[in-house]
């Protein structure tokens, strides 16, 4: 049986062709090639280094903080990917911003400023979830795809970036001009509301692409 690996992720495939996509970046097949059984790298347990003796102790106090520290964010990172953090945590911005631009919508046409700030409110809980979305995004795609900068995570990350842009541009505007949907620049506002929920179902797509394989 043969052994494939991708040159982007690295990940391993044995048969007698390489699959038509990665299951882990979704690249092509083209981007596989064959390698020996013998050439994959063993996992060996790390071992320990010993301290250099020194007669300042405070240096080594500090370096064994730094290697806690180091240790307990590499264990945090695990966590986040063993427990789906992001593909949990997206369901948030992914469920509410279909509503607050419904909402925004609504209350642009029937001129009724209630339906508005139920809109604000959903953007609010929204922006509040961004910065534990896009954290845990960026951890997954370091650590599960070993940063890959294929067209389909240059597409993603692109389209994570302009929603949550175009999320806090809305949300902080309607706070400092709650009637924005009664002046002219209601139409400014609801296309930036349009283009926030294009790239919110464009991410949304290609995340739910990378988590079902298909």
């Amino acid at each position: 049986m043969k052994v494939w690996q991708c040159s982007v992720c690295n990940y391993i495939h044995r048969g007698d062709t390489p699959p038509d996509k990665c299951p882990i970046c979704g690249v092509g097949a083209n981007k596989f090639r064959e390698i020996d059984e013998a050439s994959i790298p063993e996992k060996r347990p790390k071992r320990k280094q010993k301290q250099p003796q020194t007669e300042k102790t405070s240096f080594v106090v500090q370096d064994k903080t730094r290697t806690i520290e180091e240790n307990s964010f590499e264990k945090i990172k695990s966590l986040v990917i063993k427990h789906h953090a992001h593909p949990v945590l997206v369901h948030t911005p992914n469920g509410l911003l279909p509503v607050a631009v419904i909402l925004w919508l609504l209350a642009w046409i029937f001129d009724y400023q209630l339906l508005a700030k139920a809109a604000f409110i959903n953007q609010i809980f929204v922006t509040a979830s961004l910065p534990l979305v896009i954290s845990t995004g960026i951890i997954e795609w370091q650590k599960k795809y070993n940063k890959a900068m294929t067209t389909m995570f240059k597409i993603k990350i692109s389209a994570a970036i302009l929603t949550s842009t175009a999320c806090l541009i809305t949300t902080i505007w309607f706070f400092i001009d709650p009637e924005v949907l009664l002046s002219s620049w209601a139409w400014s506002f609801m296309f930036i509301n349009i283009i926030m929920l294009t790239a919110a179902g464009i991410a949304g797509y290609i995340g739910g692409k990378l988590v079902f394989k298909d």
